[in-house]
């Protein structure tokens, strides 16, 4: 009998109210590493540890890396209109790939009772985390305290809402505050790199707490404490923080921003503080993230 073929990766277009099926970067590659028994070998021999991550970030940093930008924005119909520079600019493949946009590019939604998305990706979001047994595969939870790396922190935002903001190699790879408030000092979780495509997720959702990750609190008068997270992944070493901490933050602002490779952001509200739009929350229900950009509506104050 042949192999079954492999399920591809759908998304609901939330702009376009259509699903989609996902064009995925280094998609053979990425089934041979998570789904053959000598790829898992090499992933747990080499690929989620640091130095494959820092070698290809290396070779992303080279003059001769600027050659691939414009086969990559032909390849994945990039916007250049969008970037603050020209496409021409681009010193490195690293300098196009956290590229910043024009102003306005991203129009923030209005209204402090409203929490916006935090980077432009697909999206997860789940009213009750403790309640979701399958975000990527069927029961399979979401462990707050292995996740966070504080059970006290964890038992705050335990019953609360989880929005997972995944991000590929083709979307616009800087990160902002989903609220307005005053965010506290990034705290680093040291991990492994391992990918945080479905494609590794849908065997182990764990992954997303194995992996590094930052860790930010932010103290908002309208939504209580919310946590924003930031997961590097596999050739996502480095997440560089752009914002000073322990100051006033507004909706919107830039925090961050991820060198090459596919990311993840995760942002936690505490249980009563947030209502999440019924179109994210109806999708992820139905096991389909939903594709939306920085700035559009999360949801409103509880």
């Amino acid at each position: 009998m042949g192999r079954m073929p492999a399920e591809p990766i759908r998304y609901f277009h939330r702009a376009k109210q259509i699903v989609e099926t996902e064009q995925v970067y280094g998609e053979g590659w990425l089934r041979w590493t998570y789904g053959n028994p000598l790829g898992r070998l090499s992933l747990e021999l080499l690929v989620k540890r640091w130095l494959a991550s820092a070698y290809y970030g290396w070779r992303m940093n080279m003059r001769a890396s600027a050659n691939k930008i414009l086969p990559f924005i032909v390849d994945y119909d990039l916007d250049v209109d969008e970037f603050a520079k020209s496409q021409f600019a681009f010193k490195t493949f690293n300098d196009f790939f956290y590229r910043a946009l024009k102003p306005g590019a991203r129009p923030v939604a209005a209204g402090e009772r409203v929490a916006v998305l935090p980077a432009d990706g697909r999206h997860l979001a789940l009213q009750n985390v403790d309640a979701a047994a399958g975000f990527y595969v069927k029961g399979q939870r979401f462990d707050l305290a292995s996740f966070l790396g504080d059970a006290e922190l964890a038992a705050k935002f335990a019953g609360g809402a989880i929005l997972i903001s995944r991000l590929c190699p083709v979307d616009y790879h800087r990160f902002h505050f989903p609220v307005a408030g005053t965010a506290g000092e990034p705290r680093l979780i040291n991990g492994f790199l391992y990918s945080v495509s479905p494609i590794a997720l849908r065997r182990k959702l764990d992954y997303l707490w194995q992996n590094k990750r930052m860790v930010t609190l932010v103290e908002s008068p309208v939504f209580g404490q919310v946590a924003v997270c930031e997961i590097g992944a596999t050739m996502v070493g480095s997440i560089f923080q752009t914002f000073l901490p322990s100051r006033a933050v507004a909706k919107g602002e830039e925090k961050g921003l991820f060198k090459f490779g596919g990311s993840c952001v995760i942002t936690l509200f505490q249980p009563g503080k947030i209502k999440l739009d019924a179109d994210l929350v109806r999708q992820s229900a139905e096991g389909l993230e939903v594709y939306a950009r920085l700035g559009e509506r999360l949801g409103v104050a509880g």
